[in-house]
C-alpha cells in the first residue's frame, strides 16, 4: 500500500504563511495559472521521515500536499515545493514552501496610525486623512 503523497497538520493552529520572494523560487512559480510561493514553519517530531516522503514523492515525479485546517474549520491543501527540517535545541521545526494560488492570499497589514505624525500628512502636496 502506497503512504499518501500528503503531510496533514493534525492539531494546534492553522499554518502562517508568509510570502517569500527569493531568487530560487522563480523556477518554482511557472505554470499555467499566477501562483506565489509562501513559507510556513510547523513543529513536528518526525521530521525528517516528513522530507524524506517529499523526496520520494519528488523523485516519482509526483506532487505531495500540506493539508491544513483554515481558522474556520475548512479542508485546504497546498501543494509543497521545498521542505527543510530544521533540529534546534529549543524546538524542532519543518519549514515547507508551498505554492499558493493568488486567490488564496490574504494581504494582512498590521500597522498603528500612532506611528504617523503630523508632519506625514501632507506628502509631495497630498493630504491623507486617516479616519480614527
Amino acid at each position: 500500500m502506497s503512504e499518501p503523497r500528503k503531510i496533514t497538520i493534525i492539531e494546534g493552529p492553522p499554518p502562517t504563511f508568509q510570502l517569500v520572494h527569493d531568487p530560487w523560487l522563480l523556477g518554482l512559480t511557472e505554470g499555467p495559472y499566477p501562483t506565489r510561493i509562501a513559507v510556513c514553519r510547523v513543529r513536528a517530531l518526525n521530521g525528517p521521515a516528513l522530507v524524506e516522503r517529499c523526496y520520494r514523492a519528488w523523485r516519482d515525479g509526483l506532487p505531495i500536499n500540506l493539508e491544513f485546517r483554515t481558522e474556520s474549520g475548512e479542508t485546504r491543501q497546498a501543494t509543497i515545493v521545498a521542505a527543510r527540517w530544521v533540529e534546534k535545541p529549543e524546538e524542532d521545526s519543518l519549514y515547507l514552501w508551498v505554492r499558493l494560488s493568488e486567490d488564496e492570499i490574504e494581504l494582512e497589514i498590521d500597522f498603528d496610525l500612532d506611528d504617523f505624525d503630523d508632519a506625514s500628512d501632507d506628502v509631495d502636496g497630498f493630504d491623507f486623512d486617516f479616519p480614527i
